[in-house]
């Protein structure tokens, strides 16, 4: 018998009796989760993990955000309620090491580059164009309604999903959202993946074509390309203006800090309608995004609709890493395997 994921189980199961899901299938095949967590936990027997293999997951839910550790030691914050920044994200991201990998939000004057405070919080998922309304520079909002997955947490990762309403910047409905979440353990670090399933529920959705679209993040002050960090795209090619606008696979940003190297990998699925290009800054920012075509120099200005009653998937990963010997086409390939 096929089998699916937890997320698209849920997606599918929220939807079908609404939505005739449009350009992807939702209950593609997939190896089960504890396929993918027997593959990780060979490649911890192999790699030089930093991650503690008998830690376990554990979070606080606040009435704004939840907040997880791993081996009781700080992890990552997900707000989902804020009243500067109305989109849902990820903030303060640290690795196994203890390591801050994201820039501090808020930043920290005299320590963080303080620009773009209140659309680079960490690890987001941004669109300055559905319908007009601006996401990315919060003018829409985001707004959280409830937990349709409460967060789950075991030895191996941390499973959530919520549902959210797109509203104007007066307040009305433009249409749902369902993001699904789940962060895990992986031999140099962590890995979330961003499941976000959008449908036309009160108008017809549009997604326009700008440069800031799609998933971000902003890298720790001290690892940016100007502070002497790097970044290389799945091409190799490196330096954010040699990958700005170009397509790629992934993204990695990394500096390196006391001697060690640490990052964040960011990965475009597959399964998206699209591939992404990326939006790369010498500052810290970069953005794997499939809508701004005619933004990144690569052809005709885009439209992306979704009909009434219809949905929209996009798959996105984030790989923090403060180990060694870290590959990021190896965690690409790892993350294929979770999202089939």
């Amino acid at each position: 018998m096929s089998k699916i994921s937890v997320r698209q189980a849920l997606v599918f199961a929220l939807l079908l009796p609404i939505t005739a899901v449009a350009q992807v299938n939702l209950v593609d095949d997939i190896e089960t989760d504890s396929t993918v967590r027997d593959s990780a936990s060979e490649e911890t027997k192999t790699a030089n993990p930093c991650v503690d293999a008998s830690g376990k997951f554990g979070f606080e839910l606040q009435e704004d955000r939840l907040v997880v550790t791993h081996a009781a030691k700080p992890l990552v914050e997900y707000v989902f309620r804020d009243p500067k920044i109305l989109r849902p994200y990820f903030a303060n991201l640290y690795g196994p090491t203890g390591e801050k990998i994201t820039r501090s939000h808020p930043p920290i004057s005299g320590k963080d580059s303080t620009d773009h405070s209140t659309m680079h919080p960490g690890i987001w998922l941004g669109f300055g164009d559905i319908n007009g309304v601006d996401f990315w520079r919060n003018r829409g909002r985001i707004q959280h309604m409830r937990f349709v997955t409460p967060p789950t947490a075991t030895e191996s990762q941390l499973i959530f999903a919520e549902e959210s309403k797109l509203l104007t910047p007066d307040g009305t409905t433009m249409g749902g959202l369902i993001n699904s979440f789940e962060l895990c353990r992986r031999p140099a670090g962590w890995r979330i993946v961003w499941d976000a399933t959008f449908t036309a529920t009160d108008l017809e959705l549009v997604f326009g074509d700008q440069e800031e679209m799609g998933l971000g993040a902003r890298i720790a002050t001290d690892c940016t390309e100007v502070q002497g960090g790097t970044l290389v795209n799945s091409h190799g090619e490196t330096s954010a203006k040699e990958t700005w606008g170009k397509p790629a696979r992934w993204c990695d940003y990394s500096g390196t800090r006391d001697g060690q190297r640490i990052g964040i990998t960011l990965m475009a699925g597959p399964m998206n309608f699209r591939e992404s290009w990326w939006h790369n800054r010498d500052y810290g920012v970069f953005v794997a995004n499939p809508f701004g075509r005619a933004a990144m120099g690569q052809g005709t200005k885009s439209a992306v609709p979704i009909k009434m009653g219809e949905s929209l998937r996009l798959v996105f990963g984030a790989a923090l890493h403060d180990g060694q010997d870290y590959d990021p086409e190896l965690e690409y390939e790892h993350f294929l395997q979770s999202i089939k």
